[in-house]
């Protein structure tokens, strides 16, 4: 069981690699409309245009707050539309997985005084940029599009140079680690990993991705100690609930299974695996009923491939087991 259940998560694991481990995926950019002079129009339009086009587009809430999910690293710009102004461009802007991503764009309307302080009306403030060089930003992005094709030696010297340029750069450091995990240097991956979080203690995918390092070579302790700090920090990412799930039934942990695959169902999508890592936990606990409400969401989810023929030879012998175990219940109550 054991083997099988880890040969599942490997699987997991790659298939989210160029996703969002690599650090090439922001999971949330808040953008705030700031009109000059208080207030928020109805219909103010932000769209996120990258270099093909518009990558992402929302409509503002009485708040003046867009929400974008999803997000790959790289360069964009924001333009505002709306009525009672003219069309508001931030101008070119590095978005990268460090720090808080929040950023603000100014609107002055048609009918606003001539503004004379403050900053100019194409101002735009990123948490994650504080601090950090255009230069260094510029270099970030061309490693990243090295990391994307896959040319992880250049990419590495990329990162580097970025890092030499800007020692405190967790972002370039969380993909360090991950291209030295791709590359099965697990203890150059390590220390880059440990880096981004000494930069920067609330970086919860450099959290998650050492996690997922520790989950490959074993420490499943480890891992899930890790894993629970990156759920803190982003409770909204499946991937790492995911990883916690297993990390928790490798280190026996069968209540805490339970708790964590609760927490990955109440969040968008589907989740499989949690639900056959649940079912695993309810069999030790010897709680046949649950895991076959386990194993019977996981088909609903996964109904087909390798895997699902696994739970339902699963499936069947719970069944079966129960059946047995009732029909033993039946003439003891009858003698009763």
């Amino acid at each position: 069981m054991r083997n099988r259940a880890f040969a599942v998560f490997v699987l997991l694991a790659g298939s989210l690699a160029a996703q969002i481990d690599v650090g090439s995926v922001i999971r949330r950019v808040r953008v705030h409309v700031s009109f000059t002079n208080g207030g928020c129009d109805i219909e103010t339009d932000v769209r996120l245009m990258g270099r093909y086009g518009v990558m992402a587009e929302g409509t503002a809430n009485d708040q003046c707050i867009v929400d974008f999910t999803t997000i790959p690293v790289g360069t964009y710009h924001l333009i505002v539309s709306g009525q009672n102004f003219s069309d508001t461009d931030s101008g070119n802007i590095m978005m990268d997985s460090t720090g808080a991503p929040d950023y603000e764009v100014k609107v002055k309307r048609t009918s606003d005084p001539v503004q004379t302080v403050g900053a100019p009306l194409n101002a735009f403030t990123s948490a994650a940029d504080l601090g950090v060089p255009a230069r260094a930003q510029k270099e970030f992005a061309k490693a990243s599009e090295l990391l994307a094709k896959q040319d992880l030696t250049q990419a590495i010297q990329r990162f580097n140079k970025v890092i030499a340029i800007y020692p405190d750069y967790a972002g370039a450091y969380n993909s360090l680690g991950v291209i030295y995990s791709r590359l099965g240097d697990a203890a150059q991956a390590r220390e880059a990993l440990q880096k981004a979080i000494h930069i920067n203690d609330h970086f919860a995918l450099a959290y998650m991705n050492l996690g997922l390092l520790n989950l490959a070579t074993g420490d499943f302790s480890g891992a899930e100690s890790v894993l629970d700090k990156a759920r803190s920090f982003d409770p909204t990412s499946a991937t790492t609930l995911t990883a916690l799930t297993y990390a928790e039934f490798m280190d026996h942990h069968l209540d805490d299974v339970i708790a964590s695959s609760r927490r990955a169902h109440t969040l968008p999508g589907a989740h499989s695996f949690v639900h056959q890592v649940a079912a695993r936990a309810y069999e030790q606990k010897r709680d046949a009923g649950s895991a076959i409400e386990e194993l019977e969401l996981f088909l609903k989810e996964e109904p087909t491939g390798s895997q699902a023929d696994i739970a339902r030879t699963e499936l069947s012998a719970l069944r079966a087991i129960r059946t047995a175990s009732v029909g033993k219940a039946q003439p003891q109550a009858q003698a009763q």
